[in-house]
């Protein structure tokens, strides 16, 4: 990895579960010159984690390390304009992902270097992160050399939060954004991997939690774990196969951010999505079941959009069809189940 020789300004904005677990990891770097800023939505919020400690609501018993600054004044934290190293990172839901670049530029900010962390598609149209980011840059002349990635990949954020070991790709066009990225997140136990397989990666984060559902539902009716070897198998047939479509790299869904955050998400304890299958199959409405989650799952959000992707471009995707109709109620999960089982032979 290129060294890069100069302070970094690393500000993160949401402080959720994810946001907090990449900014504690950050200020545990060697790199005791680099500035790492947390930015609650409120200032309440501010004052609370600052007293704390800690964030108690969603990354309890995880101290927050001394060198890290929380704060939600955006224009002290954006005051120098085109900062050449200062790397803004979003760790919104995707639902807040417009709105916040909206913000950040009608305010007259334009950092340089753009990263985020959410995973999912528009559930009204279908568009992918870096499509709904374009836009909004569009509206701003001042952000034509604005660079952008996603970081994402197979990862809980309590994990993180604790230091255990972690494996994370950044998707981006931009080299100096890759490294850059790296040099923020590239060390103790996280390993930071580069590619320029934008949606590649975004596809992967967003079908990986539609399919998570699928298994939760497999699991949760005791089908066995051939059943769930199948599903996680199959079910990266489709997202490979929408993905090559929409022109990404098929190498793609066989790394991090395919193969890697499946498995993650679909078999680990940790994983809403999974949870949302699990209940399904006990028989709970799905309204009971996100009222008791008390987070986002992003699996319910994007799962009609993904499907219609699928439908435009003429893709197969049988599991995701058979979770789509289980949370719209056309089926429950055990007819989902048998319709998936009953469709005729063909050639993997």
């Amino acid at each position: 990895m290129e060294a890069i020789t100069t302070p970094m300004k690393i500000t993160i904005i949401g402080a959720g579960s994810w946001g907090t677990a990449m900014a504690t990891h950050a200020a545990k770097s060697s790199a005791h010159t680099n500035q790492i800023t947390l930015c609650p939505r409120l200032e309440v919020q501010a004052q609370v984690l600052r007293a704390d400690g800690e964030n108690k609501r969603y990354l309890p018993d995880v101290a927050l390390p001394k060198n890290l600054k929380i704060d939600t004044c955006w224009q002290d934290i954006f005051a120098m304009p085109n900062e050449p190293n200062h790397l803004l990172v979003i760790a919104t839901p995707f639902s807040g992902l417009k709105d916040i670049a909206q913000d950040i530029l009608a305010l007259g900010h334009f950092p340089k270097y753009w990263v985020w962390l959410c995973k999912g598609i528009d559930p009204d149209n279908g568009k992918l992160s870096h499509e709904i980011l374009t836009e909004v840059f569009l509206q701003y002349p001042q952000s034509k050399n604005i660079s952008v990635g996603i970081l994402s990949g197979p990862s809980f954020a309590i994990e993180v939060a604790k230091g255990m070991p972690c494996a994370l790709t950044i998707a981006s066009s931009s080299q100096e954004l890759c490294l850059m990225t790296q040099h923020a997140f590239h060390h103790d136990n996280m390993r930071i991997y580069a590619t320029d397989d934008v949606i590649g990666v975004e596809l992967g984060g967003a079908i990986k939690n539609i399919l998570a559902i699928a298994t939760g539902i497999a699991d949760g009716l005791h089908l066995g774990l051939n059943a769930r070897a199948a599903l996680i198998t199959r079910g990266m047939a489709e997202m490979t196969r929408l993905g090559i479509a929409l022109g990404a790299q098929p190498e793609t869904f066989a790394g991090l951010t395919g193969l890697g955050d499946l498995i993650l998400t679909a078999t680990g304890d940790l994983s809403r999505n999974r949870r949302v299958g699990l209940a399904l199959a006990q028989g709970q409405s799905l309204q009971e079941i996100l009222n008791g989650l008390g987070h986002v799952a992003e699996g319910v959000r994007c799962a009609n959009a993904v499907l219609e992707l699928a439908n435009t471009h003429q893709v197969d995707m049988p599991i995701v069809q058979a979770v789509v109709k289980v949370l719209n109620q056309k089926l429950n999960p055990q007819q989902a189940v048998a319709e998936i089982m009953s469709r005729d032979p063909k050639q993997e």
